[in-house]
């Protein structure tokens, strides 16, 4: 059987081939309704299958969309791959991942390859973006937009949650159910002190004490964002003889930690200590209790992120600020801070 051309879809449609590829390729000229719904029957009809290695030749773009991510074990990451690999189907994109595993050098192979590949964006989600990396997207001029966090080293759009306000208003709600303190479960000695959602959390806590008349020294521990880690290290804090009455984990994975700690040793969660997060991942309703967090609309920031990094336009002028698309918090509250 001779293999379907575009021409073939564009005799039985009745329309000319260069509208065969608007349809194709959404753009670059709208088509009307009726035409598209034609020419979408001729193609149904015929079977007619795009060569995707021939546009990505011509277009030197092919319909990939690179995604790096810190570490998509952790259910935060996870999701937020999967908004970004749903955002980019409904614009009929594909989506590649690599993980950097929060070193540098990896992300700087994952831009390489990704570039390499000619893909028709960047979504980054970088942890500590290196000056290698920023000068391998520079030397690309690739289109690239951050994601949940911003890195100093690059100026490129970006689209984030609100950090601050969001750890301010969990702090304040701890603070409200009477706890004389709260204290912060942050970052490492790593965690970059600008650009970094967790240096928002722990300074949405520190303003949330501070307006409360309460002091925060010595009650900030550092901690990797993952529950294991966070796990051993709230064995140390809860059973030594400065128990804090509430902590506020920079992670819902970290919260999920310090939850296991204190039922292994028998700490009454929330008579005995209060616990909340960040980020809403969907265990966070699963824990035991069930855990308040902080929570914001992944799905619309990948969708967001999608259409920057696929939309003309994207290296907008302006300030920083004005290149900054923040969406913002909630506090969702449920049983581990003291809510029925």
């Amino acid at each position: 059987m001779a293999k379907v051309t575009r021409d073939d879809v564009a005799r039985l449609a009745g329309t000319s081939t260069a509208v065969v590829s608007y349809v194709i390729n959404n753009g670059p000229r709208p088509v009307a309704p009726a035409t598209r719904e034609r020419v979408l029957a001729a193609i149904k009809e015929l079977g007619y299958r795009p060569d995707r290695v021939a546009q990505a030749m011509a277009s030197r773009r092919t319909d990939l969309i690179g995604l790096i991510v810190p570490d998509a074990r952790q259910p935060f990451f996870g999701e937020m791959a999967h908004a970004v690999e749903w955002a980019a189907a409904e614009r009929g994109k594909m989506v590649l991942v690599g993980n950097s595993d929060y070193v540098g050098e990896r992300e700087v192979h994952y831009l390489r390859a990704f570039l390499g590949m000619r893909v028709s964006g960047l979504i980054l989600v970088s942890h500590a973006l290196n000056d290698l990396a920023a000068a391998e997207i520079e030397a690309w001029d690739a289109r690239v937009v951050l994601l949940h966090e911003r890195p100093e080293a690059i100026d490129d759009v970006a689209v984030v949650t609100d950090d601050l306000g969001g750890a301010q208003l969990a702090v304040r709600h701890l603070l409200e159910h009477g706890y004389g303190y709260v204290a912060c479960m942050g970052g490492t000695a790593e965690t970059p002190a600008v650009g970094d959602p967790v240096s928002d959390h722990v300074e949405g806590w520190r303003r949330a004490m501070a307006e409360a008349g309460i002091p925060t020294e010595g009650r900030l521990f550092e901690a990797p964002y993952n529950r294991y880690d966070a796990y051993r290290i709230a064995l140390g804090i809860l059973s030594g003889p400065n128990r804090p009455p509430a902590i506020f984990c920079s992670t819902d994975d970290q919260a999920i930690g310090v939850l296991r700690a204190a039922r292994e040793l028998r700490i009454d969660v929330p008579t005995e200590l209060a616990v909340a997060g960040f980020d809403d991942i969907k265990e966070a309703a699963l824990a035991d209790p069930p855990l308040t967090t902080v929570a914001s609309d992944r799905s619309a920031m990948a969708r967001a992120a999608v259409d920057l990094v696929l939309d003309d336009g994207l290296r907008v002028a302006g300030s920083r600020r004005e290149r900054l698309k923040v969406f913002p918090s909630r506090l969702v509250a449920r049983r581990s801070c003291g809510c029925a």
